[in-house]
């Protein structure tokens, strides 16, 4: 009986495998339809140890990654550039109607299991969103300042030029004024020339998006011997009708161009180009943060700030 059992496994094995090789047998099953989603935290007056966790409960999917968000996501500088480090990225997400939550992240059960957010977004294929906490815990919901949830299909194409865009996160209205600037930096000497323009591009009101402006490509930076010239287009932060800067002139992402040899390939044939403003095709935001409400558990900031993140990536091959 034992040799009979052997012998119809392996003959089962070898018509399973028989069955398998034929083309006709294989099924294409595509690609499950699919949108990106984001989460940013722009609470300034509550947190779980660990932040925010936003998750949809109602398919278990890879956008469940977008845990343990601080408040301004981390903004952190490099290169004179603050981007905000923490997840400020798209997550794949099963397209149709979803079911997710934003919860207090902690190390306590009591605390983890509090949900601030419970809602539905309609995910359609292909699109990117961004679910955007902003506004007071502790103000009324129904108050202008009170946190609220706001959710942003976003469709922004500046087509062969640089789309660039404010979402004001604080509660006082801002002036924002964009300008090229031009750095020159020898040694660790730096030296700018650019200046903001007398009128505002953008007046954007508490908790509110500017609409998204093209702009022009800005060169890829250049290196001759010592010395390396950048440009860029850096964002100027004002009270609206105020004349002091809430923060230092910051310049936006600067990004990799197609057609850039950088480390070993070409950058839009053999590697993908990196979002900025040297890159057609690119749709940047600046978020203003505020400062965090003192002796609250949102991580704490003094002052205001700004941060820079990537809406749409360039196309990978011009004109495509």
């Amino acid at each position: 009986m034992r040799r009979i059992v052997q012998a119809s496994t392996v003959c089962l094995a070898a018509a399973v495998l028989s069955a398998c090789s034929g083309r006709d047998a294989v099924t294409d099953t595509g690609f499950k339809p699919t949108g990106g989603v984001r989460f940013i935290n722009a609470v300034p007056d509550t947190a779980g140890s660990g932040g925010m966790d936003m998750r949809f409960v109602d398919v278990v999917d890879n956008n469940n990654a977008q845990f343990q968000i601080p408040f301004r996501n981390n903004i952190v500088s490099s290169g004179g550039v603050p981007p905000s480090s923490v997840l400020i990225e798209y997550k794949a997400a099963t397209a149709g109607s979803r079911h997710f939550r934003v919860f207090l992240d902690d190390t306590l059960p009591s605390v983890a299991s509090t949900v601030l957010v419970d809602s539905t977004i309609d995910i359609v294929d292909q699109h990117r969103y961004t679910a955007l906490l902003w506004g007071n815990s502790r103000d009324p919901a129904t108050s202008a300042t009170g946190m609220k949830l706001k959710l942003i299909d976003e469709t922004c194409d500046p087509g062969d030029k640089i789309g660039l865009r404010v979402i004001n996160t604080t509660g006082q209205a801002i002036d924002v004024r964009v300008y090229q600037n031009t750095a020159t930096t020898t040694g660790s000497t730096t030296t700018n020339a650019g200046t903001a323009p007398a009128t505002p591009t953008w007046t954007v009101q508490p908790m509110d998006i500017s609409t998204c402006l093209p702009f022009d490509v800005t060169a890829t930076p250049t290196k001759v011997g010592s010395t390396t010239t950048t440009v860029t287009w850096r964002f100027n932060v004002r009270a609206a009708g105020g004349t002091t800067n809430l923060f230092a002139d910051q310049s936006a992402l600067i990004g990799v161009a197609n057609g850039t040899t950088s480390g070993g390939c070409n950058v839009g044939v053999d590697c993908d180009a990196t979002p900025g403003t040297s890159a057609a095709g690119t749709a940047l935001t600046a978020v203003i943060f505020p400062a965090s409400v003192a002796g609250s558990k949102a991580a704490q900031f003094s002052t205001p700030a700004i941060s820079f993140m990537w809406d749409k990536r360039p196309n990978r091959i011009p004109g495509t």
